[in-house]
């Protein structure tokens, strides 16, 4: 494992602080569990940015038209 240090704001450190307390989980530990939060969002928006890169309106439509223009069921409804 590779120790951190790192400089937050007071008041970033304090809320930090309250949540492992309240939570009841070691401050090093909420610290690292949100940066893997963070880092896994942002490599989802790069893959789905790199995903939609490779996309084809043109075929998507054809899909589309492909789909019974029908009601959908009530269960499928949105209220």
């Amino acid at each position: 494992m590779t120790q951190l240090n790192v400089n937050v704001p007071d008041a970033v450190y304090k809320g930090i602080r309250d949540l492992s307390q309240q939570e009841n989980i070691p401050l090093d530990q909420l610290v690292a569990l949100a940066l893997s939060e963070k880092l896994s969002a942002m490599m989802t928006e790069d893959y789905l940015k790199k995903r939609a890169a490779r996309g084809n309106r043109e075929k998507f439509l054809a899909v589309l038209d492909k789909a019974p223009d029908i009601e959908p069921k009530p269960e499928d409804r949105l209220p």
